[in-house]
């Protein structure tokens, strides 16, 4: 098996620590097994978002030629597998070899519980979590349960938390409600953005949180610029790091 790791531009930019700590998950559940290949660029989602559709082609058809001859691809990023799953209809010309490259481009968290299927790992972090539900995992992807659905609850990413010892989750007030960031449109609509991260960051502090946690880094800057700026008490932590972490397979 040959896994291809993507690591998205924001995180390759601001946060190589959360690559570091994905490629050190990866290596430890598939030895040998992981390759990042350097000819990778952007996805193209700021570009597509923003409108600007013939600039995302290139980054679009980049990605699948890219990736195209690995067996998984792997990301820590809800927002970009989901641009790479659901939102490549009309960037990429051959929609055949786009159909093969989205069948098998997963986030982190998803390719570890839906492809592998491991046993949530063993380990130790003792602190109460708040866990953030980025709105393309959620609602995108399905790593868990969204409020408006009917369903058995599910989270994957708690799942995969659960068997460290010490872990505590929180429960927030609206536990699926959005951060604000939205990419642009915390540029564009930075006053409503930040009223709305502020709103997530107290409903997590109200439940006595520690650490907060996310699948998306994009969401957790946000989140985390917010934070640093008011001086709250609150570690903000990718899932990825949290999993290093608690298993003891090296500081991410």
């Amino acid at each position: 098996m040959r896994v291809g790791l993507f690591i998205p531009c924001y995180i390759d930019q601001f946060y190589p620590r959360v690559g570091i700590a994905t490629l050190r998950l990866l290596e430890h559940f598939c030895p040998g097994q992981v390759e990042f290949p350097t000819s990778q660029i952007c996805c193209g989602q700021p570009m597509a978002n923003s409108g600007c559709t013939a600039d995302a082609k290139p980054a679009a058809e980049r990605f699948v030629a890219t990736f195209r001859p690995y067996d998984y691809i792997v990301a820590p990023s809800g927002s970009c597998v989901s641009m790479v799953r659901h939102h490549y209809h009309g960037l990429v010309a051959d929609e055949a070899v786009l159909a093969e490259v989205q069948a098998k481009t997963f986030e982190l968290c998803e390719f570890l519980t839906d492809v592998l299927q491991i046993e949530p790992p063993a380990g130790r972090f003792p602190h109460r979590v708040g866990m953030h539900q980025s709105c393309h995992g959620l609602r995108d992807l399905r790593l868990g349960k969204s409020s408006e659905l009917n369903v058995t609850p599910f989270n994957k990413v708690e799942r995969l938390l659960s068997k460290l010892d010490g872990i505590e989750y929180t429960q927030p007030d609206r536990a699926d409600e959005c951060c604000g960031f939205g990419g642009s449109f915390a540029v564009y609509e930075e006053a409503v953005s930040c009223m709305m991260g502020r709103d997530r960051i107290a409903d997590h502090q109200r439940a006595g949180a520690e650490v907060l946690t996310a699948g998306d880094m994009s969401c957790l800057m946000h989140l985390d610029g917010l934070i640093r700026r008011e001086r709250r008490p609150l570690r903000v932590l990718h899932v990825a790091e949290v999993l290093v972490e608690g298993m003891g397979i090296g500081g991410a």
